[in-house]
């Protein structure tokens, strides 16, 4: 594996790229930008706020009355206004959403055109009896439909829900019972591996299921071959526009503090649970981080390959940049198929300037080899961004150069469902980058490590990350009133902060193993793996009851060309030596040709954690790769 000089992203001895001076010179923001928000929290996140139109003005930027935590306090506004209404004096013309299907349909949607089915299908829900507050659950695979009905349910003030078309009917039961949802919107089935997925069967199950009444279903169409009959209380998607051509619906001003969206974390490590977004603050930091931290202008084409189902696709797909009147890709199918080159073709077709992905798909592209990259022409790009987890040092350098060629920033951002938006990164015309860290907190942010008791760690000794104060993008349950003067959002995330303010983030508070004596950060171990050439991937669980005697297992997926298996292991124990420590090489190394990812591309440490303690595994319905289970226990089954 090519890269440059990664060092050692928890010593604080990182290479340091600064950001090309073309990028500087046309950034949106700027150091005297960030100059003027220094030391001046909480009047900085007006910037934010003035980004949005405001159908009756904000009386201040935050209120922490006995009422609880108030963001934009007094002020109205409407998320569809913000994404669809404003943009269409001057460009109504402009592509607001690119969608590539998975059997290759393409459809572009103008604002013009997003404007006139968002109204329709608004009109169309309130025939249904659907009104302001009403929560509304979408369950749809990544079709044009679903971010339309989202924009339609915002208009009518009415709450959405969406759920991850890839759940299964009874995660679809629990999160429409959770939410107290009475309204389902879906379709009759869509395409997995070129194999029809009936939809509408998952939907009438979980209905069923619901122990209050679901009173109406609107089905959109998407299977092209098949007809899928509508029952009672079903109503064609398709019928309800036609119903309703040509309808305007008067958007409805919401109060900044009222919910927007409710979305439910991916349940990778245990039970969902549901967090809510309000209209106001979280359209806000949206917004914003999107200009700062994206760099989106209207003018761009702009691909973020998360799924909807998830809050990535919620922020940085739907809301922020239609927000700012960017055009955004969305894309159905899988980044290897029909090949192994489709993202590369595709940001060439489309002449994408701003890709934002995970590094469980960066690690994909690494496996697959440079020869797909280099055979495409990629020089619209100019930001490359990664969320999902950390990005180690080795996989940053190779799509710094192999994708963005060495010209292009790399913002590496952490959020969570929680924040809404982005909270840690690097501004790309202002910071200098250090792969392996994601950057520092971004104006108004205070970070800060702490122990488990709350209070605060050693700068190299790191904890748990904690937010020390509030932000516009936080959801409703942080908003409620605190005694607690000393406020803080403790997360679940290990981090370092180094001597300038640098946050790396290790792994997850339950990603870490015990290693005779030592606990270590799962983060630390598998970056070591991975910088070992032929290593595409690497997980570490731990086996065991957690006490010292528990072994440690990596599962490894390989790039091919590395030799022997026994080679590649030898490489291995030496990179981890030399890296960490002796102590700390894996006791068993299991090769697999892939790892168990969901299919928003996050990695299931929990199952394989399951599969190394030969424990009953849990749910596997957000599982994109359901298949590699049994190669898995067959190849632990050979050790």
């Amino acid at each position: 594996m090519s890269h440059g000089p990664g060092g050692d992203p928890t010593s604080g001895d990182q290479t340091q790229v600064p950001p090309p001076r073309s990028f500087v010179e046309q950034a949106n923001v700027t150091e005297a930008d960030i100059a003027a928000l220094e030391d001046d929290w909480p009047e900085c996140w007006r910037v934010a706020g003035d980004l949005l139109d405001w159908a009756s003005p904000y009386d201040g930027v935050l209120d922490r009355g006995s009422t609880g935590t108030r963001w934009f306090p007094g002020g109205r506004l409407n998320a569809a206004v913000n994404c669809v209404d404003r943009h269409l004096d001057d460009r109504k013309t402009q592509a607001a959403i690119k969608w590539i299907g998975k059997r290759g349909e393409r459809r572009t949607y103008t604002y013009l055109d997003l404007y006139r089915e968002v109204n329709e299908f608004a009109a169309g829900l309130r025939s249904l009896g659907i009104g302001e507050g009403d929560v509304v659950t979408l369950y749809m695979p990544s079709i044009p439909e679903l971010p339309i009905a989202m924009l339609a349910c915002a208009r009518i003030g009415a709450p959405h829900n969406v759920v991850f078309a890839g759940f299964s009917a009874e995660a679809l039961a629990e999160r429409m019972t959770r939410a107290d949802s009475a309204y389902l919107v879906t379709c009759d089935g869509y395409y997995r591996r070129g194999n029809a997925i009936h939809q509408k069967n998952k939907a009438d199950n979980a209905r069923i299921s619901v122990p209050h009444e679901v009173e109406n279903v609107v089905v959109v169409e998407r299977l092209i071959d098949q007809d899928v009959t509508l029952g009672d209380g079903d109503v064609a998607y398709d019928d309800l526009l036609a119903d309703h051509r040509g309808a305007s619906v008067d958007p409805v001003a919401r109060r900044a503090e009222d919910p927007l969206f409710l979305i439910y974390t991916s349940g990778t490590t245990g039970e969902p649970t549901g967090v809510t977004h309000t209209t106001g603050g979280y359209l806000a930091h949206a917004t914003w981080t999107g200009h700062a931290v994206l760099d989106l202008e209207p003018s761009d084409t702009y691909w973020c390959t998360a799924d909807i189902g998830w809050i990535t696709g919620h922020t940085y797909l739907v809301y922020g940049p239609l927000s700012l009147g960017t055009t955004t890709v969305l894309y159905e199918g899988t980044p290897d198929h029909p090949e192994k080159d489709r993202v590369w073709e595709l940001i060439e077709r489309n002449a994408v300037n701003v890709f934002y992905t995970a590094p469980t798909a960066i690690r994909a592209f690494i496996k697959w080899g440079t020869d797909h990259p280099a055979s495409h022409d990629l020089s619209s790009l100019r930001l490359l961004g990664s969320v999902g987890e950390p990005l180690n040092a080795s996989a940053w350098w190779w799509y710094y150069e192999h994708v963005g060629g060495g010209d292009c920033p790399i913002v590496d951002t952490w959020w969570q469902t929680e924040t809404g938006g982005i909270l840690v990164s690097t501004l790309p015309g202002v910071d200098d980058m250090k792969p392996g860290s994601t950057g520092p907190a971004l104006p108004g942010i205070d970070v800060a490590t702490v122990d488990l008791d709350g209070e605060p760690t050693g700068a190299t000794e790191g904890g748990r990350l904690a937010i020390r104060n509030p932000w516009p993008g936080m959801p409703k349950a942080f908003q409620a009133p605190s005694r607690d003067e000393a406020w803080q959002y403790v997360t679940e995330d290990v981090a370092r902060i180094d001597a300038d303010g640098y946050v790396t983030v290790l792994g997850r508070v339950d990603d870490t193993v015990v290693v005779g004596t030592h606990r270590i950060g799962t983060m630390e171990l598998e970056s070591a793996i991975a910088d070992v050439d032929g290593v595409a991937e690497a997980a570490i669980v731990d086996v065991g009851d957690g006490g010292t005697d528990n072994a440690v297992y990596a599962f490894v997926s390989t790039d091919g060309g590395h030799g022997s298996e026994a080679d590649l292991r030898r490489r291995i124990d030496e990179s981890v030596a030399r890296s960490i420590g002796s102590f700390a090489t894996p006791t068993e190394v299991i090769f697999t040709p892939e790892l168990p990812k969901t299919r928003s591309g996050k990695l299931m440490r929990r199952l394989l954690k399951d599969i190394a303690n030969d424990a009953e595994l849990g749910d596997t319905s957000a599982l994109r790769n359901p298949e590699i289970v049994g190669e898995i226990e067959s190849a632990l089954g050979d050790e």
